[in-house]
This record gives C-alpha cells, sequence and structure tokens, in this order.
C-alpha cells in the first residue's frame, strides 16, 4: 500500500479521530491481522515465564513494540464456543453455540453477522489460513473455523491476503496449530524438564515435567512461525499499514485447565502492535474479554459496531474496562455438562450445574492424550482444592489475590458469605440478561453424529498407541514406558 497511510493511521491512533475512518475509502483503512494460537495460556517470556525455560523471542519483541494485555479472558475454555464467540461478538450461550463440536449445526439468529462478513461487507477481502512449516510463504490451506454455526457459502474470500485485489484492505485471521496436541518436538531449542516451574496443582512427577516441557517447546515453534508472519509483512511493505493481534484461542491443554473455567482455561495472552508504533512497550491491565476483539477490529477500521454486540471496544480512551468477565462450559465430547463463571479482579465464582460428578476424565480423549491426567488419577495432589476430590461442588469461589491459583474453596466460608451472595446474583444477572440457552438439553441427534465420529477417532489413536484397555492405570503405564521412566 502507499507510504502515504501511515501518516493517516498514525492520526486515527493519536488524536483518536476514528471517525474518519468513515469519510475514507476502503482501500485507506488499515489491514488487520488475527494471528491465533490454539490452547495458549500467557506462558511466554514476555508475560513472566522462566527465560531459562522457554524461548519467545519474536513475541517478546512484538510486546516491546506494542502493548501487551495481561487480563484477557476467554468466554469458553474449548476451541468451538470461544471460536463461535469471538468471531460473532456475542457470547456462544446466547447464539446457540455452546456446545464443543457441535455437528448438526444451525444458523444465526437474525441480525447477527460473523465479524469476517462485517469486514467483507465494508470491502475488505477477509481470509482464514494456515502456514505450513514455512510461515513466511503465503498460506494455500484454510485454517481452523470450528464455529458452531452454520453459513451460507464460503464464510472466506481466501486462504491468503496475497490473493486480493490490488490495493484492497484485508482482515486476515491466521491459524497455527502450536500448541495443540500431539506436541512436536522442538530439535532447535529443546526444553528441559528439571527447570520448569508446574503450578501448584499438579504433581511434582517426572511424567507431568515432560508433558510440560514438551507444551513449551510447542510455545517456541508458535513464536518462531509470528515472527515468519512479521518478517513477511516486513518484505512485502505491509507492516506500516498493518495492525497485529496475536491471541491464544483458549488456555493450554492441561487437565484443570482447557475444558475447565480456572483461569489456566481462560486467560489468554494478547498483543497487539500498531503499525506507527503508538503504544509501544506499554503494559495494559484491564479486564477485557475474548468477544470485545471484534468490535475491537471494526473499530480500528472504522467501521460501525452494532448494538446487538456482547462485545465493545478496548481501544485507549474507550472506558475502564470489564469489571467482571464472563465464561461458560457445556458439553465437551459427548458428557452433557453447565459450568458458568464469572470474575472479577478479586475473586471467581464458579456454579457447577451438574454437580455430584466427578472432575476427572473428562472424558476418554484427554485420557488418551494428556499424560498429566493419568498421573493425577493414579498420584492425586493433596490439597483442599474441590477439584482434587471425588466430586465437585454446587459452588467455589476464590479470593485471586491470595489465591491466584485457585486452589482454596471459600464458598462454605462464614467469611466470605456476602461476597459469595454477590458473586452468585451477578452471575445470575448475566445468565438471565445475556439469555443463557444451557438450560435447553441439546437433542439426541445432534450429539449421536458427534458420538460416532469421537468414538472412531478415539479407536483409530488407542490403535495407533498400541493400547486396549484405556484405563488410567493402564495409561499410566504407557506414558511411563513411553517416557523410558520405569
Amino acid at each position: 500500500m502507499p507510504a502515504r497511510k501511515k501518516p493517516i493511521l498514525s492520526r486515527w491512533l493519536k488524536l483518536g479521530v476514528f471517525a474518519l475512518a468513515l469519510q475514507l475509502h476502503a482501500e485507506d483503512r488499515p489491514n488487520i491481522i488475527w494471528i491465533i494460537s490454539d490452547d495458549l495460556s500467557p506462558d511466554l517470556g514476555c508475560y513472566g515465564e522462566q527465560l531459562d525455560a522457554v524461548a519467545t523471542p519474536h513475541l517478546d519483541q512484538l510486546a516491546t513494540e506494542g502493548v501487551r494485555y495481561t487480563h484477557m479472558f476467554g468466554t469458553s475454555s474449548v476451541c468451538s464456543p470461544n471460536r463461535s464467540a469471538f468471531n460473532t461478538g456475542r457470547y456462544q450461550t446466547s447464539i446457540g453455540a455452546h456446545h464443543h463440536r457441535t455437528l448438526v449445526k444451525k444458523p444465526l439468529p437474525d441480525g447477527v453477522l460473523t465479524i469476517p462478513e462485517r469486514f467483507q461487507r465494508a470491502g475488505y477481502f477477509i481470509t482464514n489460513g494456515r502456514p505450513e512449516h514455512d510461515a513466511s510463504e503465503p498460506m494455500v490451506r484454510k485454517g481452523k473455523l470450528d464455529w458452531n454455526f452454520s453459513v451460507s457459502g464460503e464464510p472466506f474470500d481466501g486462504t491468503d491476503w496475497s490473493q486480493r485485489d490490488p490495493g484492497q484492505p484485508f482482515f486476515a485471521q491466521v491459524n497455527i496449530s502450536e500448541a495443540h496436541r500431539p506436541w512436536t518436538r522442538d530439535m532447535e531449542r529443546p526444553v528441559d524438564p528439571s527447570k520448569v516451574d508446574l503450578p501448584p496443582y499438579y504433581p511434582d512427577h517426572p511424567i507431568v515435567r515432560i508433558d510440560w516441557a514438551l507444551y513449551l517447546e510447542e510455545v517456541q515453534r508458535f513464536d518462531r512461525k509470528v515472527g515468519q508472519i512479521l518478517n513477511r509483512l516486513v518484505a512485502e511493505g505491509l507492516a506500516e499499514s498493518t495492525i497485529v493481534f496475536v491471541f491464544g484461542d483458549n488456555g493450554r491443554s492441561f487437565p484443570r485447565d482447557k475444558g475447565y473455567l480456572y483461569d489456566g482455561g481462560i486467560r489468554v495472552p494478547l498483543i497487539v502492535r500498531w503499525p506507527d508504533g503508538s503504544r509501544a512497550g506499554e503494559v495494559d491491565d484491564r479486564m477485557i474479554s475474548m468477544i470485545d476483539l471484534g468490535p475491537t477490529a471494526l473499530d480500528l477500521a472504522g467501521l460501525a459496531i452494532p448494538d446487538n454486540l456482547h462485545g465493545r471496544s478496548f481501544l485507549a480512551g474507550r472506558g475502564a474496562g470489564r469489571t467482571a468477565v464472563f465464561s461458560a462450559k457445556d458439553r465437551t465430547g459427548v458428557v452433557r455438562d453447565r459450568i458458568r463463571s464469572v470474575r472479577t479482579r478479586d475473586y471467581k465464582y464458579i456454579r457447577n450445574y451438574v454437580h455430584g460428578v466427578p472432575y476427572l476424565p473428562t472424558n476418554e480423549y484427554t485420557l488418551l492424550v494428556e499424560p498429566t491426567v493419568a498421573v493425577m488419577l493414579e498420584h492425586p495432589l493433596a490439597t483442599d482444592s474441590p477439584f482434587n476430590r471425588n466430586i465437585r461442588p454446587v459452588e467455589e469461589l476464590y479470593a485471586l489475590g491470595d489465591d491466584p491459583f485457585e486452589l482454596h474453596n471459600l464458598a462454605d466460608s462464614p467469611d466470605h458469605a456476602d461476597v459469595l451472595i454477590s458473586m452468585r446474583a451477578r452471575l445470575e444477572e448475566w445468565v438471565e440478561i445475556s439469555g443463557d440457552q444451557g438450560v435447553i438439553h441439546e437433542e439426541p441427534e445432534a450429539i449421536e453424529p458427534y458420538r460416532v465420529w469421537l468414538d472412531e477417532y478415539l479407536t483409530g489413536i488407542a490403535q495407533r498407541m498400541g493400547v486396549q484397555d484405556r484405563s488410567s492405570a493402564v495409561m499410566f503405564s504407557y506414558w511411563m514406558n513411553k517416557y523410558d521412566l520405569n
């Protein structure tokens, strides 16, 4: 794009005159890229992860050139509900997209459009691509979608911004599979399991340390691909006209993280870089939700933010951020579930609508592919966290300042009775106002196709692993043998 666009973009950002964009032609608007990692928590050097354990130089550099957001939370802790939400700007529970991997999909409610379609209607070329091993090349493969709703036709114009018309602005989603299981060793920089710092809700066992080290190696591989994409923008002369977002679609793929509403499952990194260097090196501690990503992108492009969106722009000068974020977990796999949470700066309240059932294993998939699950089942950690007991309670309350790992449930504490009542009421109000559809049971015919697919998928995994019995004891022995720990 012509060099003259840099001063225009700078003027929007420094003066906050975003309405100016409405008067510009489409080709004068900034490009926007969402670089999305699968299953990534803020385990990066710039977020304080041990530098001797993990190396993320490209993301760390990006943080010095842009804004690092420290309190970004998903509306779910698994990919398809969360992606359905941040790609529409509405809670997945309000649009019937709350069950993970719905195979019998319904269209969006009237008046609800995807964020990409809103950009498309404004003249943007919209893309969704997945880079190969070398992310510096144009993408030819379609990226991960995982929307729990149907759309007519192709939801994107292409897989890469190189396919657009000359001068046409683009809104690109670049979906990178790291750090989704199964993991691939990082032969360039192996992580030493003895140097990793495990969360206190995991047993300090060799299997867990190896598992965590392999996850950090995936994070390093993601970092390199981000670096290749950023270098490509420079090489193509697009860095000065493109706003870059980097974030995870949900938390890391470990028990008690992905698939749960503790911070390990819903808290994700977010780094945003403006091309003129605005706010370079800033750390933004406001609480924001991932449903705010779409409205913020629309705001940056000077496009109207519809009134029916639950998300809102978090650009500088747009307010003090949220006082609370809300998250939901429904069916994952084939097991019916319903969990809701509200998180403020100081407290997390979790309501388990399906209670009195075990936390682990979440499903056969996690038992087959997550070694830490087998360790936790065979060698449970002795803490007073309800997660480590046989059943989960109706309510959970955590004081995050004193208990950032959410280990000590205060729901029965007389000293926190007022907080419990307040947080419970706040969640109930959100459930009512947002139109939470979680109370509606999913039709059996909607679950059965997924059940059939999952059975075939898990059978294939078990056969490749040479596993007949999928019990925790057998899987524990399998991982001990695989990692030569006997």
